[in-house]
């Protein structure tokens, strides 16, 4: 499955420069520099910790599968009918985890990392959760119980994740009937929306239809302005990963009563026990303060020191997708400590906050350290 996504990865690279060169052309480029680094950081992180969380990816499911399994027919599930069922329930499946992931404050902690970019792209795409997998795991388990093998589960979600690659666009416009049906560039920008009436809409991964089902939908009607409600403004992808822990954190140790202490992980974003929302104060959203765009200058250095650092970090991580099956898990998880310590001195210079010659002292140890335990 890693070899997979390897192999696909020259097949984005090529989609986001066409996007670029056509935005590019027509004088609408949607793409930022340290915004596209912060992006792609966070999408290679996930695949890195995702080799090292088999259990939550995929072997919880695998565990369970043969004790509950219902419809276990080789015949049905290997037919070209069985293969549109396990992707339709594997959507259906992951509407519901993607809608707790907006209504619940503990699954948006998780998956706000993949709206954190302030623009809209197919880098933004490429933007995946890390922490979502221990969380969510639990909403596939009713495809075990109707009898969809593991291998099968595996590959249908990948075909719903590689699906919503090019609804991550600005430069397609309204389909017509098929946004009516399928989630598309148009209901995309909707769900990506911090704008009024667009907060909490079109969850469909493959499917708008579910949206259509259970009052989730919203018609693209104004332009939309993403992000999120409570800006990021850093490229640290620990601090995109983590921080949005802290507050929760915060408020859960601050409130008194100790229902609230746990509501607080469970009510929808933003709600806050009366005592702490009364000791912490927080302004209240301004959309206009949404719409300015986090974009530090950066000198030539930091941009080459940055793209260099960046490109060493791909082969080190495609390196490791491509071997993670006969990788022992202790050089696993040294490898991903490393990805995280070079990606976060990425960050670092993209935010200037560190001087270039200690980004190039530590880049050089880091990827030496992962070349050494990749040979």
């Amino acid at each position: 499955m890693h070899r997979l996504v390897v192999l696909v990865v020259p097949v984005f690279a090529l989609l986001m420069a066409c996007e670029f060169a056509w935005g590019w052309f027509k004088r609408r480029n949607t793409y930022r520099f340290s915004d596209t680094l912060g992006s792609l950081s966070q999408g290679l992180l996930s695949q890195a910790l995702a080799v090292c969380t088999q259990l939550f990816q995929i072997g919880l499911y695998a565990m369970v599968y043969p004790v509950v399994a219902i419809w276990t027919r080789p015949a049905f599930w290997d037919s070209a009918i069985g293969w549109i069922v396990a992707v339709l329930l594997f959507d259906f499946c992951d509407y519901w985890l993607h809608r707790a992931g907006h209504e619940s404050a503990v699954f948006w902690a998780a998956h706000s990392v993949h709206h954190q970019s302030q623009q809209f792209n197919f880098s933004t795409a490429l933007r995946q959760e890390s922490m979502v997998a221990f969380l969510g795991w639990a909403f596939y388990l009713p495809m075990a119980v109707v009898g969809v093998p593991p291998e099968q589960f595996g590959i249908a979600g990948l075909i719903v994740l590689v699906y919503q690659f090019w609804i991550h666009t600005e430069h397609i416009g309204k389909l017509g009937w098929f946004d009516r049906v399928f989630s598309s560039p148009s209901n995309h920008r909707v769900h990506h929306a911090v704008n009024d009436g667009y907060v909490d809409r079109n969850y469909g991964g493959m499917l708008v239809v579910w949206d259509r089902m259970f009052g989730t939908f919203a018609e693209e009607n104004e332009r939309a302005v993403y992000g999120t409600r409570k800006a990021l403004a850093s490229f640290d992808p620990l601090r995109a990963i983590l921080g949005p822990y802290v507050p929760l954190v915060r408020d859960s140790w601050h409130t008194r009563r100790w229902r609230d202490k746990l509501a607080v992980w469970f009510k929808p974003p933003g709600w806050r026990p009366a005592d702490v929302a009364a000791r912490f104060l927080e302004a209240p959203f301004s959309l206009d303060e949404a719409m300015h765009i986090h974009d530090p200058v950066l000198t030539r250095a930091q941009v080459v020191s940055a793209s260099i650092h960046f490109i060493g970090w791909i082969g080190v991580t495609l390196a490791f997708l491509w071997g993670a099956d006969d990788l022992v898990f202790r050089t696993g998880l040294e490898l991903l400590a490393l990805a995280i310590a070079g990606f976060w001195t990425i960050g670092a210079v993209l935010d200037s906050r560190i001087r270039l010659r200690w980004a190039w002292c530590a880049q050089c140890a880091l990827l030496a350290f992962s070349v050494a335990l990749l040979a």
